[in-house]
């Protein structure tokens, strides 16, 4: 019974298919030729109104489809792209397809998305699939676990263009868009500085990665502006995540002299890092200072409020489709210099980082009596923590 059933389904499936109407079935039901059939569809000039509404009319009749394998063979572009996200459940990547899918409708293209999972293996994965597939080009966000790059290479040796964004492979050859990483961290930090904050520490990402690179030397930079020293000890490498958040700030917390801000990689990190100081009893924005990266949706939602770096998500995968649109059409030479659009960071100050002007002055009067009987509480409680 399975089989008959099953072998009379592919037979009604083949006839379907076999029956499907063609270029062809239609030019002999008009008695005209295919060619003209073909550029009547297409809206060719040398076809006049009177015969493409003949075909148009006969094609809606005979409930005829562009075939699009056929079509992308000819034309040699299959009208779609694939983009290659790190992590969906980012909501910074999803803000970036978002502006990614918006251009390349408008412009008559279709996404393929992956993600990689932040792994390498995943990340070669998805070149493959997409190769495979004959997109016409790949947008792609490094994943934090990639150190070997040469699959980005083989994609582009091939002929599929390749373009980064945001996580980027510096002097790679390769076109990318990203914001201003430095100008965001030292922004940040002065920020911090200027709300009367003076041990300020950093937990960073992979260091691998150029943008953490950037963020690190912005918070440097910004240290020795306001001629603060830079303390090795406040600065904590983590993997961009909310676990490494927390457990970074343990760590910064429990030693002699903790900070009192500090200025996260991403704001995931910063959501870890707040989830310890509250569990301290630290009062945030007011013995404590905190700034995150990428002004995540739920930091507006959080308690007190997180202030960010806005990285301008949407703009950015707009930026990112328009180059690849240039290479795909044929605008962008590959063998000159990439194109490195550099879009402003957008500072976000929320709860989390504004003083009042009398904590701003309290903490200038406090003196280091007081600095001494919080570090004792705050190491006391930090022990407590890291015991569970």
């Amino acid at each position: 019974m399975g089989a008959r059933y099953f072998f009379a389904t592919f037979m009604q499936t083949f006839a379907q298919l076999a029956s499907t109407p063609t270029i062809t079935d239609i030019a002999q039901s008009l008695n005209i030729t295919a060619g003209t059939v073909s550029r009547a569809l297409n809206g060719h000039p040398s076809i006049s109104k009177a015969t493409r509404d003949r075909v148009q009319m006969m094609a809606t009749q005979m409930q005829y489809r562009v075939n699009k394998v056929a079509a992308s063979l000819r034309s040699g572009q299959t009208g779609v792209i694939g983009v290659i996200i790190p992590s969906a459940a980012i909501n910074f990547f999803g803000s970036v397809v978002h502006g990614i899918e918006t251009k390349a409708y408008e412009n008559g293209f279709q996404v393929l998305i992956y993600q990689s999972d932040e792994l390498e293996e995943k990340e070669r994965k998805g070149i493959e699939t997409f190769l495979q597939a004959r997109v016409d080009g790949i947008l792609l966000s490094v994943a934090k676990g990639s150190r070997n790059f040469d699959h980005l290479q083989s994609a582009k040796e091939s002929g599929t263009p390749v373009v980064l964004f945001d996580r980027i492979v510096s002097n790679a050859g390769f076109d990318s868009v990203t914001i201003n990483d430095f100008q965001g961290a030292k922004e940040a930090t002065m920020h911090l500085i200027a709300q009367g904050y003076r041990r300020i520490a950093h937990i960073t990402g992979p260091l691998h990665l150029s943008i953490c690179q950037a963020r690190l030397k912005g918070y440097k930079t910004a240290l020795k502006t306001a001629g603060l020293p830079f303390l090795p000890e406040y600065v904590i490498t983590g993997d961009i995540s909310i676990e490494s958040g927390e457990a970074a700030m343990q760590r910064l917390m429990s030693i002699s002299q903790p900070p009192d801000a500090l200025f996260a990689v991403e704001d995931y990190t910063a959501l870890g890092a707040l989830q310890v100081l509250k569990k301290m009893e630290v009062a945030v924005p007011k013995d404590f200072g905190l700034i995150g990266f990428a002004n995540e949706t739920f930091g507006a939602f959080i308690s007190p409020a997180l202030s960010s770096i806005d990285q301008q998500n949407i703009k950015m995968g707009a930026e990112a489709f328009l180059l690849m649109k240039n290479s795909i059409n044929g605008k962008r030479l590959q063998t000159i210099k990439p194109i490195q659009k550099v879009l402003p960071a957008l500072p976000v100050y929320r709860a989390s980082s504004i003083r009042t002007d009398t904590e701003k002055q309290g903490s200038k009067k406090s003196g280091n009596k007081s600095s001494i009987k919080k570090t004792k509480d705050v190491q006391s409680k930090s022990k407590a923590i890291l015991q569970y």
